[in-house]
C-alpha cells in the first residue's frame, strides 16, 4: 500500500504477486501472533495445522453493490458460528414463512436488516452493528449499505475497521460501485481486504468464472495500493467457505472467510506506536467522595487529580516521561487506574486515568503524549474529506472541527479539487456534494496536533460539524498540515 494518501496510484506489483504477498501477509500474521505467545491450534473445521488464534478484539465491515448478498453472507456467518439467539432465529423464521422465502429454513439477511424500510426494500440503508464471539476472537461487524446514495454510511461503518469484506456477484464481476467502495477503503488506509466472490454457486462453482472475477478485482486492488488482499470463492445463501470449506470448491485451497477473520492480525501497530491519550476530562473529587470509599483510599484520593481517556495508541507505565500538547510540558507518570484500579501499565484501547508528577493544565481536548514525540500544533491543514451532509462544502465554510476530544472553530478557506472515483485522479472543483470526496484546505481557530492520516489513523482524523444544529457534515483525513 501506498503510503501517500494523496497518490494512491504508484506503482504496485502485478496481481499475481498481490496474491503471493498476500499469502506473505497471512504468513507474517502468524510470526506476529507467534511473538505474541498466542496458542496453537487445530480446529475442527479443517483449518491447517499451526494456524494461530488470536483473541484479540477485530473489527470488520463489509460492503459491496446492492443485491450482491451483504446481509446474507452477515446472517449466514453469524448463524454458523452460533451468534444467534434461538428466540431470535425462530421470529426470523416466522418472517421469511410469511413471506414466502422458500430457499433454506429461512432468509438470512432478516438476520441484519433491522429497519423496516430494509425489510421491505430489501436493501440495507443503515450500517448495522453486531457484536458476536468466536473460541478464537471476539468481533465488532459493521454491516454497511451498498446503495450509492448511502457511500456515506459506508465511510462511516469502515473508518475504524481493520478489515473490510466487500462481496462481488460472481455473475457480473467488478462494477463501479465495487470500484468505488475499494477507493474509500484505500483512501481510509483499511489495513486488510477480502474480497467475497459471492454467488458462486449461480455459476455452477465455475473455477474459470471464480479465477476471471479474482483477476478484476486484485487489478483494481493494486491499482488503488491494496496489497494485503484476499480473494475468497463464497455462496451466502448456501454456506460454502463462510465457516466450513466447500467440496464443491476443489479447486480453492486457501482459508474460509471466518478463518481469515480470526487470524488477520489487528491494529498490531497501534500497540507499536508511540503512547497518545487525548484528554477527555479532569477527574478532581476533591471533597465528593462516595462514602463506600475505606478511610485509607480516601486519604489518597482527597487531592487527585487525573487525566482521563482513552488510549489511542501506545502503551503507559508508571514512571514513564511524558509530554503536554499544548505546551509541550515535560513530566512523569506517577499512577495509573484501569476501571477505577491501581495499574502498573496500560496499552491502546483502554479507558483510563493517569497522575503527573507536576501541576499542569491539561483541560479536556489536550494530548498527553511519549516524551519527545508529541506532534506539533498545526492551525491549517490540507485534508481529504467524505462529504456525508446534503449541504455542500464551500470556501467560506465556517464549521466546527472535532479532533480527538478537542473541538475548535474552523473555516473552509479553499476547496481544491474533487476524487473520480473510478480513477481515483484528482480534478478541479468549486463545491463538494454529498458522497464526494475531494481535498480542502481549512484554518483552525486553535491549533491541534494533527499528524498525517498516512501515519496515524487516530492522529490524522477530523469531522467537521455544523455549528447550528451539530450535523456532522463530512469525515475528514489528514493529507498535510502546516
Amino acid at each position: 500500500m501506498s503510503t501517500d494518501l494523496g497518490s494512491p496510484l504508484t506503482h504496485s506489483p502485478s496481481p499475481s504477486l498481490a496474491r503471493e504477498t498476500a499469502t506473505g501477509r497471512r504468513d507474517s500474521a502468524a510470526d506476529v501472533q507467534s511473538r505474541r505467545g498466542d496458542e496453537v491450534s487445530r480446529s475442527e473445521g479443517g483449518r491447517e495445522a499451526g494456524v494461530l488464534k488470536d483473541t484479540t478484539l477485530f473489527r470488520f465491515a463489509t460492503a459491496g453493490s446492492v443485491d450482491d448478498g451483504k446481509s446474507t453472507l452477515v446472517g449466514r456467518l453469524l448463524h454458523d458460528a452460533k451468534a444467534i439467539l434461538a428466540d431470535q432465529l425462530e421470529q426470523v423464521a416466522r418472517t421469511s414463512a410469511d413471506r414466502g422465502f422458500a430457499h433454506g429454513e429461512f432468509d438470512f439477511a432478516l438476520l441484519t436488516d433491522g429497519l423496516r424500510a430494509e425489510r421491505e426494500q430489501g436493501i440495507t440503508i443503515d450500517v448495522a452493528y453486531r457484536y458476536f464471539a468466536t473460541d478464537a476472537r471476539s468481533f465488532i461487524l459493521a454491516d454497511c449499505p451498498g446503495h450509492v446514495q448511502y457511500t456515506r454510511n459506508m465511510v462511516t461503518g469502515s473508518a475504524t475497521a481493520d478489515a473490510v469484506v466487500v462481496l462481488i456477484d460472481a455473475r457480473k464481476g467488478v462494477v463501479e460501485q465495487t470500484r468505488r467502495h475499494l477507493a474509500v477503503v484505500s483512501l481510509l488506509r483499511v489495513p486488510h481486504v477480502i474480497v467475497a466472490v459471492n454467488k458462486i454457486d449461480l455459476t455452477g462453482f465455475d473455477e474459470d468464472r471464480f479465477r476471471a472475477v479474482e483477476e478484476q478485482a486484485l487489478a483494481v486492488a493494486v491499482e488503488l495500493g491494496l496489497i494485503d488482499t484476499h480473494v475468497i470463492p463464497v455462496s451466502a445463501l448456501e454456506g460454502d467457505n463462510i465457516v466450513d470449506r466447500s467440496a464443491r470448491t476443489p479447486w480453492y485451497d486457501g482459508p474460509t472467510l471466518r478463518e481469515l477473520l480470526e487470524t488477520l492480525p489487528a491494529r498490531q501497530a497501534e500497540e507499536d506506536a508511540a503512547f497518545r491519550l487525548p484528554v477527555q476530562t479532569v477527574i478532581r473529587p476533591q471533597g465528593g467522595l462516595s462514602a463506600l470509599i475505606d478511610d485509607t483510599e480516601a486519604d489518597e484520593l482527597r487531592d487527585y487529580r487525573g487525566f482521563a481517556g482513552r488510549v489511542s495508541s501506545g502503551s503507559v507505565r508508571v514512571g514513564d516521561r511524558v509530554q503536554v500538547f499544548p505546551g509541550g510540558y515535560e513530566t512523569t507518570v506517577t499512577g495509573i487506574r484501569v476501571a477505577g484500579r491501581v495499574a502498573e501499565s496500560a496499552h491502546t484501547a483502554q479507558s483510563i486515568a493517569v497522575t503527573l508528577a507536576d501541576e499542569v493544565d491539561a483541560a479536556r481536548g489536550a494530548l498527553i503524549a511519549t516524551a519527545g514525540t508529541a506532534p506539533s500544533g498545526h492551525a491549517e491543514a490540507e485534508v481529504e474529506i467524505f462529504q456525508l451532509d446534503v449541504r455542500p462544502i464551500a470556501p467560506g465554510a465556517r464549521v466546527l472541527a472535532k479532533h480527538g476530544t478537542a473541538t475548535v472553530q474552523a473555516i473552509v478557506t479553499e476547496v481544491l479539487s474533487r476524487r473520480d472515483l473510478d480513477t481515483l485522479a484528482l480534478e478541479d472543483a468549486a463545491e463538494l456534494a454529498v458522497n464526494e470526496i475531494g481535498r480542502v484546505r481549512i484554518r483552525f481557530a486553535s491549533a491541534l496536533p494533527l499528524e498525517p492520516y498516512a501515519e496515524d489513523r487516530e492522529g490524522g482524523a477530523l469531522l467537521l460539524i455544523h455549528p447550528v444544529d451539530g450535523a456532522t457534515l463530512a469525515a475528514a483525513t489528514v493529507v498535510a498540515a502546516a
